[in-house]
């Protein structure tokens, strides 16, 4: 599974899929206030961007992904 939580912080692990993006938005909206962890991450596909663009979540870690590290994370954390 890539979508882990783990009491208030959601963490995106290895590649998220679209699949993975539902997954994602029915946990931000049961709990708007949980941390994303990007960690782990390695790759997220659009769909699951556009989730957490719509809810804009604090993000904790650096993904290795450059459009992660350039342009996503930096993204969310400008317009909170």
């Amino acid at each position: 599974m890539t979508v882990e939580v783990a009491g208030n912080v959601i963490r995106l692990r290895g590649v998220c899929t679209a699949e993975d993006a539902e997954t994602l938005l029915s946990r931000l909206q049961a709990a708007p206030e949980s941390e994303i962890d990007v960690t782990a991450c390695r790759h997220l596909h659009g769909a699951v961007v556009q989730v957490l663009l719509a809810f804009r979540p604090n993000v904790r870690g650096m993904a290795e992904d450059i459009f992660l590290h350039d342009w996503v994370i930096p993204n969310l954390a400008a317009h909170r």
